[in-house]
């Protein structure tokens, strides 16, 4: 199996639509906030990981949203 890619993490749960799954890991204790239709999907660090094609990505599971300023 290859070994964790430390760029990348799997995003779980959301909203139907969301374009993207594997995204760019934040800074260390920071959520990953993905922009979607008018506001942000917030996504929490999780303890488990998933295998890809790419390896084993750390899994971050959605939280909530946020609705953008105008």
């Amino acid at each position: 199996m290859a070994t964790a890619d430390a760029e990348k993490c799997v995003l779980q749960g959301g909203p139907e639509g969301l374009p993207e799954h594997i995204v760019p890991v934040p800074a260390p204790g920071e959520d990953v906030k993905v922009p979607f239709r008018g506001g942000y999907e917030h996504f929490r660090a999780t303890s488990r990981q998933w295998d890809t094609p790419g390896g084993r990505l750390p899994v971050y599971e959605w939280s909530g949203r946020t609705e953008a300023a105008e």
